[in-house]
């Protein structure tokens, strides 16, 4: 049986590979190929697997490449992901992509778009809007007409129409990929010592460059190695993480909070993955369901409208209780303004709720680390001290 260690090895190559040759090596493998690039969040992945197309997540340079030329088309006063997205672009590390798609986030990644259609002429390039308003015969019908107006862009892109029965087995095949990821979360939070949140991370990221059918048999591999294998159980604190929706952290942060005496037990890495939380209806029109799906049936984050104010952080408290966490630390970007902006009314709930947290910042190329383990050191301590005094 493969083993924990073999897997999560191929994921950090993979994690570490800035130029995608997974991707690179897929499209080469058949004429015709085609890959779609996206930026966190949530985009429907289903429609362009439906073209034949393979999405890939591009979710900045990390902590590994250099920023000289994007940091001329940007300001200093923003979050890094733009910036190292652009040098990924100029760098001709993208070259081999025939679209990109940018998902509704805020003012940043909106701006990027532009950026990005001026820069790369060429190819194809879209902001993925979503709706504000959650009532079916509103959002849902604007959202429903978004999922149209990419179906056919996509099609052009191919060349071949996109079926129903397209769409139905590559909602089938996702639907699987994220009951996988909801089974790797729950046997993180039944045993998280078994299955430590760097390796959680590294997983996901993985399938963010392969294809969706590749993942989910990695995913099950890794569930079965994890479940089997002996790992020390440690007096850690269990803590949720919260604010990594869209530029990613070091893979080292991660670690420097494990290290700290911390098991992460929820988060909020690459939302894609596990936006719907529930299985897409496979009868009925696809587009409709997905459209559904997202209006109903899925996770709250901070770049996502909520209608009602009473709303806000009530998803954070029941996140905390679902996963017997102790606290929460909010790890958020810097400059990263839907997060930094929610982030005293997450506060003021879970003070109401008797939840503690800490917060601090980094960037998705933060070297120093000490500092933050001390922080999440002397959080998970406290808990331990005085918790239940």
């Amino acid at each position: 049986m493969t083993t924990t260690k073999e897997i999560i090895d191929r994921c950090e190559k993979l994690y570490e590979d800035m130029d995608f040759t997974a991707a690179r090596a897929w499209k080469e493998a058949a004429p015709g190929r085609h890959v779609i690039g996206y930026m966190p969040i949530y985009v429907p992945r289903e429609i362009i697997h439906a073209a034949g197309m393979l999405p890939l997540g591009i979710l900045g340079g990390g902590d590994q490449l250099e920023v000289i030329h994007g940091d001329a088309y940007y300001q200093s006063y923003i979050c890094r992901i733009p910036r190292s997205t652009i040098e990924l672009a100029v760098s001709g590390k993208l070259d081999f992509t025939d679209g990109m798609l940018f998902p509704s986030i805020c003012d940043v990644i909106r701006n990027l778009s532009g950026m990005w259609q001026l820069m790369m002429s060429d190819k194809y390039a879209r902001y993925f809007d979503v709706p504000q308003n959650y009532q079916d015969d509103v959002g849902g019908v604007y959202y429903t007409q978004e999922l149209h107006e990419l179906k056919e862009d996509l099609e052009k892109i191919s060349g071949r129409k996109i079926t129903n029965e397209d769409l139905r087995k590559s909602i089938a095949v996702y639907n699987e990929n994220r009951r996988l990821i909801k089974d790797l979360y729950e046997l993180r939070r039944k045993a998280p010592w078994k299955v430590p949140t760097t390796e959680v991370y590294l997983l996901l990221r993985a399938g963010m460059v392969l294809p969706v059918e590749e993942h989910s048999q990695m995913l099950k591999d890794y569930i079965e190695a994890a479940s089997t294998e002996d790992r020390p159980l440690r007096d850690n604190c269990r803590v949720v993480i919260q604010g990594m929706f869209c530029e990613q952290p070091p893979l080292n942060l991660i670690k420097s909070i494990e290290l700290a005496g911390c098991y992460i037990v929820g988060d909020d890495f690459m939302m894609v993955t596990r936006w719907l939380t529930d299985d897409v209806p496979l009868d009925g029109d696809p587009l409709e369901n997905l459209s559904q799906a997202f209006l109903h049936h899925s996770e709250n984050v901070s770049a996502k409208y909520v209608d009602r104010e009473e709303d806000k952080g009530i998803y954070l408290v029941d996140l905390v209780k679902k996963n017997g966490g102790e606290g929460v630390i909010f790890t958020s970007p810097s400059f990263c303004d839907p997060a930094l902006l929610d982030r005293p009314l997450l506060q003021d709930v879970l003070k109401a709720h008797g939840v503690p947290y800490i917060a601090f910042k980094y960037a998705e190329n933060s070297g120093q680390m000490q500092p933050i383990r001390e922080q999440a050191g002397t959080f998970a301590d406290s808990i331990k001290l005085w918790s239940e005094q």
